[in-house]
């Protein structure tokens, strides 16, 4: 009888185990029915049909109500983790006291990512308007996660309104503009040329 009871309840934590652990078919699910099959064994053949039958019936029972039990939404609350994790691996330039406007130089090449110096502290930085060479002064213009967006000082801000328009003005190219060597073509100028 105690073997019986023994391989009963090996069934229903592996059941449970393969319902909760390990879903799928796997190894605790068959070890789970052959626990069972093997109880089921033993009751037909130390206590007959009738014994067989309410052993059958305990099994059945007891493994629906330990998949109900498991199941439920409850049964896990007092066993699972409550806590947040508020930290990172990596801290925001926020977190450093590395604000808008703050100027740094650069110590890596900004090629668009890099390493940017600000006072004491070095962080991921990253330019949106131009490579930047080591050893240049630049200013944050922002935030990405946890780069720095910078722009070098005395360069065209990136995110000013008129600067794609004093752009489309010039009819130059990108590269002429930022340069400054813009050479203004009239329409009539680009008719005559056609």
């Amino acid at each position: 009888m105690g073997l019986i009871i023994i391989l009963i309840l090996v069934g229903i934590v592996l059941l449970v185990a393969e319902l909760v652990l390990l879903p799928g078919i796997s190894v605790a699910g068959i070890a789970a029915f052959i626990s069972f099959a093997g109880a089921a064994f033993y009751g037909f053949l130390h206590f007959g049909v009738l014994g067989g039958s309410i052993v059958v019936a305990s099994i059945v029972i007891l493994s629906i109500l330990a998949v109900v039990i498991s199941l439920r939404a409850n049964t896990w609350k007092k066993l699972s983790l409550k806590t947040t994790i508020e930290s990172t691996s990596t801290p925001t330039p926020q977190q450093q006291n590395i604000r808008i406007g703050q100027q740094g130089e650069t110590i890596t090449r900004l090629a668009p990512m890099g390493k940017v110096r600000f006072g004491e502290v070095t962080v991921e930085a990253k330019t949106i308007d131009a490579y930047l060479d080591p050893h240049q002064i630049v200013e944050v213009i922002g935030y990405d996660n946890t780069a720095t967006i910078v722009k070098k000082v005395g360069g065209p801000n990136p995110v000013s309104p008129n600067y794609s328009d004093k752009r489309r003005e010039s009819n130059a190219s990108p590269l002429e503009f930022l340069s400054g060597e813009s050479k203004t073509v009239r329409s009539d100028e680009r008719h005559e040329s056609l």
